[in-house]
């Protein structure tokens, strides 16, 4: 399945249709529809060593095409998120980890993006169900996205802060456009992506009226990642999007494009975006409260702190930013209980 139009693709693709952001009625027709589609497709089941479902939707698809087709494949099913909907306690959450179980019976392999994900929730919502392999969000080897930066310091005042991606948190934007009007002439605010409609709809709106946020708009993955960090001297990586569970528990991807680009990283400790700046030592953590700590950081925050973070993080391999070329092989492997 996609989200928007369909797109031209150098691999025999099957398309399923298209789903929307926060549209279950939706996304349950959607399945429906998707279903129909896969039947036509049994062969490509039949003779298949691994399914790889990329979410709980294609799970529940992959789980219907090995039964309808008769399917002998191993089945991996890629968990990048836990959906606010999981980790409710009434009736709606139970029936939905409910679910959730029964599709885990005959997945081989758990694929996870954060250790989070097994600790605070397979672990204690699926006990003993779930064989997890953790995958971080690392950016592709071989992707073109130039060399690593040389190890240069970032030039004066003021400290250019970067909020890039899936812009869907109105605390992280709450915080940054108030440390914005905190501090006018220490710190520059500079916001690309696309703005999650449902979330914040009065995004342009909220940054009218500050000469220091500016936003970009959409930005091509990977091609415009050099120059994007190329233009700041720190990441926002902080999401309270869903503070009580999936948002304490990701690793967001900007830690391992910032990473390769040594953009020393901001978020809150108590996260596991916090418990990996602060494992590496590549960035900067903050205490609750926020709209405290915050602007007591870039008060204080020189060029020579962010230099120092910067040198740390070009001393580090690559490889913790980048995913190894042969990491879905191992993937595979694993699935398949192959050397």
């Amino acid at each position: 399945m996609r989200r928007g139009n369909a797109i031209e693709t150098t691999w025999r693709n099957v398309d399923l249709g298209e789903t929307r952001d926060a549209a279950m009625l939706q996304r349950v027709a959607a399945l429906l529809r998707g279903r129909a589609i896969l039947r036509r497709h049994k062969d490509a089941f039949r003779v298949a060593d691994v399914i790889y479902a990329r979410n709980l939707d294609m799970l529940a698809l992959a789980r219907w095409a090995k039964a309808m087709s008769g399917s002998a494949a191993k089945l991996v099913y890629e968990c990048l998120d836990i959906h606010r909907f999981m980790t409710r306690e009434d009736g709606l959450g139970a029936g939905m980890r409910a679910w959730e179980r029964s599709l885990l019976v005959g997945v081989d392999i758990v694929v996870v993006s954060s250790p989070a994900f097994v600790r605070e929730y397979f672990e204690k919502r699926h006990p003993g169900r779930a064989r997890t392999l953790l995958v971080e969000n690392r950016m592709p080897e071989g992707l073109a996205i130039g060399p690593r930066p040389q190890a240069t310091t970032p030039g004066p005042l003021p400290l250019r802060i970067g909020w890039f991606g899936n812009l869907r948190c109105r605390r992280s934007l709450s915080l940054l456009l108030a440390l914005a009007e905190a501090l006018p002439d220490r710190v520059r605010i500079v916001m690309r992506g696309a703005p999650a409609r449902t979330e914040l709809g009065d995004f342009e709106q909220r940054l009218e009226g500050y000469r220091n946020v500016s936003f970009g708009g959409r930005y091509a993955w990977p091609d415009d990642l050099a120059s994007l960090y190329g233009r700041v001297d720190l990441v926002w990586a902080g999401d309270f999007h869903d503070p009580g569970a999936n948002s304490k528990w990701l690793l967001p991807n900007r830690l391992y494009e910032g990473g390769y680009f040594a953009v020393p990283p901001i978020a809150a400790a108590d996260s596991e975006t916090g418990r990996w700046i602060e494992a590496h030592g590549f960035g900067f953590t903050l205490a609750e409260p926020l709209d405290e700590t915050l602007p007591a950081l870039l008060a204080r925050l020189d060029v020579a702190m962010v230099a120092d973070k910067r040198r740390l993080m070009l001393a580090a391999g690559s490889d913790v930013f980048l995913q190894p070329r042969d990491e879905l092989a191992s993937i595979i492997r694993a699935a398949l209980g192959t050397p």
